[in-house]
């Protein structure tokens, strides 16, 4: 869908005082989920998201996933010195538009992804100052920060009940995605099944303690911005955000490609290699590629991608099973 340059000159003008006349619009390339436009302006550049339709098809955590950003934009900046933009004004109610929408300033720079000609000494600094960042975000905890204590997603689009464990909203978490890609039709219910019985037969592993921490869950190349020299300005996209053990954002980043050894020298901590940690890892590999069964499916129209998937996970999966 498009939006016209009246309807987005609305949008601004709700939240920015600025010349109307000075408002200028073009799409944000990047970011595949909501519809975002840079906006130019008297008051500087800024950039408006517009959530999907609600009919697009999401996962069971992505529903109305953008009304957590506000409150998650204030806390990671008044607590560390990452660089996330500030939150100018958004609208959950529906008044203008039939979506959800919100406006934020401009960081500098370009996503990793797209930087010309950066130099590996270049790409090694940005991911040791992702490392760095991250280590900032992970000390911040949902007993400490949120008024509403427990694991999981936690923010205001309340995908899931508070659980008292890590081990138990890992468990919700994993029947919840498991019954999303059931319903994209990717997974049987026999296969689900069969996956559902894998986590308990595992779930001592994740019976131990661990901060409910705060973790992005979507760091990728894209959702990083770095200047000219390779220093990272900015990091986007956080309403993916959960509360939890930080290895599952590890097993992102190792999917994504950011756990290099540059990484971890920012991250300053040892990563746990331990056979438990080792089945955990499995499981939130597991857990960040079976989700693109739904996506290809609902989003992407595109099952014989959503069969690639489906493949993958169950060699993880069986990688799992007892005698191997």
């Amino acid at each position: 869908m498009t939006f016209a340059a009246e309807t987005l000159t609305e949008l601004v003008l709700a939240h920015l005082d600025a010349d109307p006349r000075s408002l200028r619009f073009a799409p944000v390339s990047t970011g595949k989920h909501n519809t975002s436009f840079w906006v130019d302006s008297d008051r500087g550049r800024f950039v408006l998201r517009i959530a999907p339709p609600d009919d697009a098809g999401f996962l069971f955590y992505e529903r109305l996933m953008m009304h957590q950003e506000p409150d998650l934009h204030a806390l990671i900046r008044a607590r560390t010195r990452i660089p996330v933009a500030e939150v100018v004004g958004y609208d959950f109610g529906r008044t203008r538009i039939e979506r959800d929408y919100l406006l934020m300033s401009a960081l500098p720079g370009t996503p990793l992804s797209d930087v010309p000609g950066l130099t590996r000494a270049q790409f090694d600094r940005a991911l040791e100052q992702v490392g760095q960042y991250l280590r900032q975000l992970h000390a911040l905890t949902a007993g400490e920060h949120l008024e509403s204590q427990g694991y999981g997603y936690l923010g205001a689009h309340r995908p899931m009940e508070p659980q008292p464990t890590w081990a138990a909203a890992f468990r919700v978490m994993w029947d919840k995605l498991l019954d999303d890609v059931v319903a994209c039709g990717s997974y049987t219910t026999e296969e689900a099944r069969v996956l559902r019985d894998l986590l308990e037969l595992h779930i001592a592993h994740f019976e131990r303690p661990v901060g409910a921490r705060l973790l992005h869950m979507d760091v990728w190349s894209q959702n990083i911005l770095v200047d000219g020299a390779g220093n990272v300005s900015g990091l986007v996209d956080f309403d993916r955000a959960l509360w939890g053990d930080v290895e599952i954002e590890f097993a992102v980043l190792d999917y994504c490609g950011i756990s290099e050894p540059p990484f971890w020298e920012g991250y300053g901590a040892e990563r746990d290699t331990s056979p438990s940690a080792m089945i955990r890892r499995q499981f939130y590999l597991l857990y960040e590629v079976q989700k693109y069964m739904p996506i290809r499916v609902w989003r992407r129209n595109n099952p014989a991608d959503a069969a690639r998937y489906k493949q993958q996970s169950l060699a993880l999966a069986a990688q799992l099973l007892p005698g191997r």
